[in-house]
Formats: structure tokens, C-alpha cells, sequence
């Protein structure tokens, strides 16, 4: 298992571990606590992040509120293109990896979520089929959106995260992970091995 996968695997066990603390509020952890340093490594987000609300089209063509669908749920948010040759399929193989680790009762609770920035190829069907060679042991725990393009740059800006350029194909290579306080503290980068 890879370092990278190692680190997701830790981070979202801990974020779902949070989810079930039964606190009336949302308690900091260890992992909220360390951004840096602690169980894991990642890029800590200094000012935390809080969990962006856009609304776009899922693969069945139904609108999806990322902000209300989400909430309170450790989730992983990824921008990237179906027909990319290197890094978006390795970056989904490394989260549907490490969450086929974690026990199944926080596999369900955790939300990957996957944001096309490639509009004019990524249509529903391509990116339901796509999707599915990463989330094999529980389907649909892999979600996947479209929009206009105007709706895609909108969801890019909400997350704070690099709009995409040349007609999607240059894109942020960040995974922002969201915890039950529906903040992200941290961030992995696709060319990051020591997460």
C-alpha cells in the first residue's frame, strides 16, 4: 500500500470515527487538531475550509446539492476528467483502494465525490461507467457530477480550488477532504508520496 493511500485510509477512518462521537456539537480530533503532523501527513488548509455549497447534475441527471447531500459526512472532493491518462484515474484507484481497508460501517458513511471538468465528454453514462471500476465493493458510495461550464468554474471557485484550464484538461490535482464538522483541514496533491 502506498504512503498516499495509507494517509487517506488514516484520515478518513479518523473523520468518520468523529462522526460517531455522539457529541451534541462537532468535536476537534486529533486529525482537525494536526494538519501537519499527528496520525497523518497532508497539506494542512490554514484557514480551514469550510464545506462549499453548489448544486449540479449527478449521473442520473438529478440535481445534486453537494452542500446539503454532504453534510455532517467525512467526503473526499476531487475535480478532474474521465479521459485523463495518469493522475485522476490514479487518484480514484488510491481512495477506492484505501476505502476497501476501512471497515464497511465507515465505508458507508464516507462520501467520495468526483467533479468533471471535462463538460463536453464527461456526459452522465460515461462518468457512471468510469466511476465504477473504483467503487466496486459498495456502488454509488462514488458520486459523480456535471454541469455547464459556467456551473463547473462556480463549484471550482466555491471549493477554492484552481479553475480548470483548456477545456478541462489542466486541472487541480488537489483531494480535499471534508469531516463531520464540514470543514476541510486538509488537502492531498496528486505529485504528494509522503502523505
Amino acid at each position: 500500500m502506498t504512503r498516499r493511500v495509507a494517509a487517506v485510509l488514516a484520515a478518513v477512518a479518523l473523520l468518520a470515527a468523529a462522526c460517531s462521537s455522539g457529541a451534541a456539537a462537532p468535536q476537534p480530533s486529533e486529525l482537525n487538531d494536526k494538519p501537519t503532523g499527528g496520525v497523518y501527513q497532508g497539506f494542512g488548509l490554514i484557514p480551514p475550509q469550510p464545506r462549499p455549497s453548489f448544486t449540479l447534475t449527478d449521473t442520473s441527471g438529478t440535481g445534486y446539492a453537494f452542500g446539503r447531500a454532504t453534510a455532517g459526512k467525512p467526503t473526499l472532493l476531487y475535480f478532474g476528467y474521465t479521459h485523463c491518462p495518469d493522475v485522476c484515474p490514479t487518484t480514484m484507484a488510491d481512495i477506492g483502494q484505501a476505502l476497501r481497508t476501512l471497515p464497511t460501517d465507515i465505508q458507508r458513511r464516507t462520501q467520495v465525490v468526483f467533479v468533471t471538468t471535462d463538460v463536453k465528454r464527461d456526459t452522465g453514462q460515461v462518468m457512471a461507467a468510469w466511476l465504477a471500476h473504483f467503487d466496486t465493493d459498495l456502488p454509488n458510495r462514488f458520486v459523480g457530477l456535471t454541469g455547464t461550464q459556467a456551473q463547473i468554474d462556480a463549484a471550482q471557485a466555491a471549493a477554492h480550488v484552481q479553475l480548470a484550464e483548456d477545456e478541462g484538461q489542466q486541472h487541480s490535482a488537489q483531494v480535499l477532504l471534508y469531516g463531520s464538522d464540514d470543514y476541510a483541514r486538509v488537502q492531498y496533491l496528486q505529485s504528494t508520496n509522503e502523505v
